[in-house]
């Protein structure tokens, strides 16, 4: 850092330590560093060094454009040089990174490709997406970098890329296609991806490409690749945005009602009410966004769909009684487990649900 403000000090001594810190053998020592992963106790260490050696390239270069201080950006500190920028320069660093990376054709292979095959490709483009591009910043700065790394694809090409770079992971550090359609998941595993949703469906009035239409299409696509997702592990994510206070979980379920899917709204939602249950989460939040659903419909859609709403959970609960009695179950507890939460999630859901009914009236 103090070579960093010595480089100020003149335009001479800034452009002989900017010659110096540009030399190959210099950016071989201080610049060639392995990227940890982020929950390596040695990741914290490496974020401090290029955020120093940001500090020292933003400083050297101050006088430079814009297209000669971007050709001495290591993208391991691209935040800490481009901090205060403006938009139209960051568009540039935009395409400078993916012309120096190869970052399009990159996604392109991972995108189209068959989940799981190319899994060190896939592990790269979110290593280096979210360590260089999108965590280092917040709020709306992560938003322009998101919208510039979907930008260029269709929607369930959108949908497949969100996976790769927030999706669950597998405990060998691979990307959990194939644990998501088979096994539920945490409800930690899923809280990133809900995150981003909900960050671009909360920024909708700022954004061109996406609309509220595209929200539900790219959630829709996402939850059925590589196949249809575990239900329980759909209804978390879901979970995980009414807990976010989106409204977009609403809007999921209210499509798909106007959509004529009954049936499969009302299973989403038991399934909703036994996984906010099983994690302990208070039934509020479900319990309202419910009754915002109740109140699309008029009198007798409402109780129409009340109807069917308890016709899937005593369904539901006879899939489980069926489950629990069909073999022995002294070392797997999970189905008798599920089928008991189910049970106290009903009865749960049920008083509150009347509770809410009796304070309207």
């Amino acid at each position: 850092m103090e070579i960093s403000v010595f480089s100020t000090a003149s335009k001479a001594i800034g452009n002989s330590i900017l010659g110096y810190v540009s030399s190959p053998a210099w950016r071989n020592k201080m610049i060639t560093q392995s990227i940890n992963h982020p929950t390596s106790p040695y990741a914290h260490g490496n974020f401090e060094h290029y955020n120093t050696l940001g500090w020292l390239f933003k400083r050297c270069t101050l006088l430079l454009p814009t297209e000669d201080r971007l050709t001495l950006i290591s993208s391991t500190f691209s935040q800490t040089m481009i901090s205060g920028w403006g938009e139209v320069e960051w568009h540039r660093v935009f395409n400078f990174l993916c012309s120096l990376t190869n970052l399009l054709p990159k996604i392109k292979m991972a995108v189209t490709g068959t989940p799981g095959v190319s899994c060190s490709l896939e592990l790269q483009l979110r290593l280096f997406c979210r360590q260089v591009l999108l965590d280092p910043w917040l709020g709306k700065d992560t938003l322009f970098w998101l919208t510039r790394i979907l930008k260029p694809w269709p929607m369930v090409l959108q949908a497949r890329l969100l996976f790769i770079l927030y999706g669950p992971l597998m405990p060998d550090g691979t990307l959990a296609w194939q644990g998501i359609v088979e096994r539920e998941m945490s409800h930690s595993a899923l809280w990133q991806m809900a995150g981003v949703i909900v960050l671009l469906y909360s920024n909708l009035d700022h954004l061109t490409d996406w609309t509220t239409d595209t929200m539900q299409t790219i959630l829709e696509e996402l939850i059925v690749f590589p196949e249809v997702w575990h239900m329980e592990n759909m209804a978390r994510l879901l979970l995980c945005l009414v807990l976010c206070g989106s409204t977009v979980c609403y809007s999921f379920l209210a499509n798909k009602l106007h959509n004529g899917q009954l049936l499969e709204v009302s299973r989403l939602i038991v399934h909703i009410i036994l996984v906010c249950e099983k994690d302990g989460y208070s039934m509020n939040e479900v319990v309202r966004m419910v009754h915002r659903v109740c109140q699309g419909f008029n009198t007798s859609e409402r109780f129409a769909f009340i109807q069917r709403l308890e016709d899937m959970f005593s369904e539901v609960t006879m899939e489980l009684i069926e489950i629990v009695t069909a073999g022995n179950h002294h070392e797997d507890m999970g189905p008798f487990q599920t089928l008991r939460s189910l049970l106290q999630s009903r009865a749960h859901f049920h008083a509150k649900f009347l509770h809410m009914f009796l304070q309207n009236e």
